[in-house]
């Protein structure tokens, strides 16, 4: 008689069912096997909200398969994931299986290794009740606002709209930024740079124009400028001091799902929701040559920092023998999670930290590749030696006024030598720069004195990173929420992708407004993250789940009273969002509309005109075959794939995005093809062109 161990997915099974032999028999659940029903509310709101649940549909032979193999086997262990979400399937699979809550058969495993699944296996607890009411709290407060909400905005606005307590908030932030860059009035103002030269020395370095007489210099206007450069005409450039100081660059600390999501956007091009399923693979497990199956990545939906006493011996082990003991701090690392983290579970790090990047590359796909290599170098670079720099910042005198130059070299590489973490934005970078030997009473030559006008910026638009960040520095949703809540708004046209930025539709901007002035507290960023600090008490015993609803449903019982009392018999329009696009039939334009299908383009003339058509994505480059427009479209599945303008009578189509850049050989237009074995090609038949992939098109490519 063997005993069953039953994890989330057949992937982590095949890896865990190789570390525990003949004696264990291990199946996946695949996720849910229970939840709310979907044509009800499904929740008992006058009796201690009692949640009615139902096997998901198409699940019933796995959930009979299950109770078979339970029914046999002497014992029992439930080892899905280690969260909220993980402990509320094991508490839904005991319920259906028929297993004593007293029982100890929970495991969780932090890592899919040996050492990882023994330790898991050899500490069987009970289920953590306080984690599965933190789940269940979380899930129906997002049934009844989403219940209860979507059919009003139905009603207000258009049909299929749906809300939500993390989405509306992330759709507010994102609307907010846009009315913030309308209402921005951008300032002109000016700088004076030099470029100077030391005696004897040919190379020009810049400076810039600080202060006069001890006040910083600020210049509005082209006749301020001017003025300062007729009072600097003819000055002599004198070093006034020159100060040398030695500056230290820490590493940043390992990854969180946070810190993981946003890095993997700006060094990757990674959307959040690419990143997690790579991760996933990596914490569950892939066949590597010489390893078999094995988990590469510590649980990859965690906020704290920690890592374990033996990981952090192996990483000081592998940094001495691969590097040399100077690029070994002289303690290691301990980092500091937030007060709000789970420290449950240890930060996202490699299982094995002497396993790198290029001894697995051959056995992951292009992705788990990239994110591997991510995750390993920012964790060995951890707990590597700061890097030093010889810093320089001079001051030079031109009369009353004076002028700055900095500069620095790389005294000692440090972590860096591995690692360095990406800027907010390109003007964040500093650059290794070397001033030339300066003395105080230098006189300096030069080379180049200009005014250079400039413009105040609006603020950026909200990228992936820069919004999780924003979600996570509010306290609004958690980790395994982020990526899922980010692909909602994005499909419910609430939101859309402008390359890599994040921004409101009408629909969105509408309808946010429309939740500002009646649902308040919904799209309130203050009182989502109390929320969510209510559910981390739940977990840990603190606070009663029914006690949280209670409170939550009859406020918000009123408000949706209230909204529906002030908006009677009134029906929000969504303005048309014109185009550029002209009607062929009567010469007015063309407007987006939204129908059963989604987007598509209407005259602006209706009813007069019912011309309408759908939307087409151009990509820049012409079709091999005929010569039409290539454009963009979606597979069934969701995915990108390439096709003429002439369907159905060219029925050319390809995977490989079409460039605008022509084939030097014959003059069609090129195609990139993706993935590993990347690279530029014709597809012109006969031709046969093809090149390397250009080093400036890498990012481009991760933006896909």
């Amino acid at each position: 008689m063997s005993k069953l161990v039953i994890v989330e997915s057949p992937a982590k099974a095949k890896t865990i069912q190789k570390y525990l032999g003949k004696d264990y028999e291990v199946l996946a659940s695949n996720g849910h096997v229970r939840d709310l029903p979907k044509s009800k509310l499904g929740v008992d709101v006058d009796n201690g909200f009692t949640p009615q649940y139902t096997e998901i549909k198409g699940k019933e032979a796995l959930v009979k398969t299950l109770k078979k193999e339970a029914k046999k086997s002497e014992m029992v262990y439930l080892a899905t994931d280690p969260d909220r979400e993980g402990e509320a399937i094991s508490w839904h699979l005991a319920d259906i299986i028929g297993l004593d809550m007293d029982q100890p058969n929970r495991v969780t495993f932090n890592e899919i290794t040996k050492t990882g699944i023994i330790e898991g296996m050899s500490n069987p607890r009970k289920i953590d009740l306080n984690l599965v009411n933190a789940q269940q709290a979380r899930r129906i407060l997002d049934r009844i606002v989403g219940y209860k909400l979507s059919p009003f905005l139905w009603r207000k606005v258009r049909k299929g709209l749906s809300a939500g307590r993390v989405q509306s908030v992330a759709v507010r932030l994102i609307v907010e930024r846009e009315r913030e860059i309308n209402s921005f009035q951008s300032e002109e103002y000016w700088t004076i740079d030099a470029e100077l030269t030391a005696k004897g020395v040919r190379k020009a370095f810049p400076a810039k124009l600080h202060s006069k007489n001890g006040k910083k210099v600020t210049i509005g206007n082209e006749e301020a400028a001017q003025k300062i450069l007729e009072e600097l005409q003819g000055q002599d450039f004198v070093v006034d001091e020159v100060k040398k100081t030695v500056r230290k660059k820490s590493p940043a600390p390992p990854f969180t799902t946070s810190t993981l999501q946003q890095e993997a956007s700006k060094k990757l091009g990674f959307q959040a929701r690419r990143t997690m399923k790579a991760a996933q693979e990596l914490y569950e497990g892939v066949e590597v040559e010489g390893l078999g199956a094995v988990g590469l990545i510590t649980y990859m939906r965690t906020d704290s920092l920690r890592i374990s006493a033996e990981a952090l011996s192996e990483t000081v082990k592998f940094i001495k023998d691969a590097f040399g003991e100077n690029y070994l701090p002289s303690s290691p690392r301990i980092y500091k999670s937030k007060k709000s983290a789970q420290d449950a579970h240890e930060c996202i790090r490699p299982t094995m930290p002497s396993l790198t990047p290029d001894q697995v590359k051959s056995s992951l796909t292009s992705d788990q590749y990239k994110l591997y290599k991510l995750i390993w170098e920012r964790f060995i670079a951890c707990q590597m030696a700061n890097a030093l720099l010889d810093a320089v910042s001079v001051k030079i005198a031109v009369g009353d006024y004076v002028f700055t130059a900095s500069g620095f070299t790389v005294k000692f590489d440090g972590y860096t030598r591995l690692y360095e973490v990406v800027p907010e934005n390109e003007e964040e970078e500093e650059q290794p720069q070397a001033l030339p030997e300066l003395a105080k009473g230098d006189v300096l030559h030069v080379k180049k004195l200009q005014p250079n006008q400039h413009f105040t910026q609006p603020p950026a638009r909200y990228t992936e990173a820069s919004l999780i960040k924003t979600l996570e520095e509010n306290g609004i949703g958690r980790p395994s929420t982020y990526a899922p809540t980010i692909t909602t708004i994005i499909n419910r046209g609430y939101v859309e992708r402008e390359k890599r930025s994040l921004k409101p539709t009408v629909l969105g901007e509408v309808t946010t407004k429309l939740m500002e002035e009646q649902f308040k507290s919904i799209v309130d960023t203050d009182f989502t993250a109390h929320m969510e600090q209510s559910l981390d008490e739940v977990e840990e015993g603190k606070q009663s789940w029914v006690k949280i609803l209670e409170d939550f449903y009859g406020e918000f019982s009123e408000i949706l009273a209230q909204a529906e009392k002030n908006m009677e018999g009134t029906r929000v329009k969504v303005p048309d969002e014109e185009t550029d696009i002209v009607c062929e039939l009567c010469g007015r334009k063309m407007v987006i509309k939204f129908g059963r299908f989604g987007k598509f383009l209407a005259c602006s003339g209706f009813p007069e005109c019912r011309n309408t058509k759908k939307i087409v994505q151009e990509t820049g480059g012409t079709c091999p075959v005929c010569g039409k427009k290539m454009l963009a479209k979606k597979s069934k599945n969701g995915k990108t794939y390439y096709g003429c303008e002439g369907f159905p009578e060219c029925q050319f189509m390809t995977w490989d995005k079409p460039l605008e850049e022509k084939c030097p050989k014959c003059g069609s237009s090129l195609f990139r093809k993706m993935g590993r074995g990347g690279k530029i090609l014709c597809h012109k038949e006969g031709c046969g062109y093809e090149a390397p992939v250009p080093k400036k098109s890498t990012k481009e490519s991760n933006d896909e």
